[in-house]
């Protein structure tokens, strides 16, 4: 009889956790994601390093437009990556555990992520805009930081220590501007694939 009413409330346990919780987040996202940020920042390097420009310097280098458009066109395309297996990886786990994807507690998430997200975009831009480009890279760990915060409400707990982490890391890199894109590498690559195996290893 006890070992029933402790499947019972398991069960139960269970049942508010997927109504209250987006479930079906996959740690192989973050690993690939940090995979994705680590090719891209090594790309970004050698391009820099091609223009003749030393980023470790700590100067505020004058950046051509064309290099301004590649830059982005690399940061697209990671972007795009970590959607793309973000995406894929979330529908497969979905799949396997009988989950739906798209609920109320999913529309929460995402809005919680996105409006931090799309004001550390304006915030970039205008950053690039005034030529301020030392200062891109820690902000967008801080913002990225300030929106898993926000989303880990609708989310596993972990992404919490996640966005803080980024958060940290986003800050100290104010304080080494001529650094800012290794903390980037680090925060974006190292931390996901850290986080992911976490995620993999604590909920299989």
């Amino acid at each position: 009889m006890v070992q029933k009413h402790q499947e019972d409330l398991l069960h139960i346990r269970s049942m508010m956790e997927r109504s209250s919780r987006f479930i079906s987040l996959s740690g192989l996202s973050g690993v690939f994601a940090g995979i994705s940020a680590l090719i891209g920042g090594g790309f970004a390097f050698k391009l820099l390093e091609a223009n003749g420009i030393d980023y470790l310097d700590g100067k505020n280098q004058e950046y051509s437009p064309e290099l301004i458009q590649q830059l982005i066109t690399i940061a697209s395309l990671i972007l795009l990556l970590a959607l793309f297996f973000g995406i894929l990886f979330t529908v497969r786990k979905s799949r396997k555990n009988n989950l739906a994807i798209w609920t109320a507690t999913t529309k929460k998430m995402l809005l919680g992520l996105l409006i931090p997200l799309l004001a550390g975009g304006l915030f970039c831009i205008a950053l690039i805009y005034h030529g301020m480009f030392v200062l891109v890279a820690p902000s967008t760990l801080i913002f990225y930081g300030l929106a898993l915060i926000n989303a880990a409400h609708y989310t596993f707990s972990d992404i919490k220590y996640l966005g803080i982490s980024e958060v940290i890391l986003g800050i100290i890199a104010l304080f080494f501007l001529g650094s800012g894109f290794v903390f980037w590498m680090i925060g974006f690559g190292v931390l996901h694939i850290f986080y992911g195996l976490l995620l993999l290893k604590k909920y299989k």
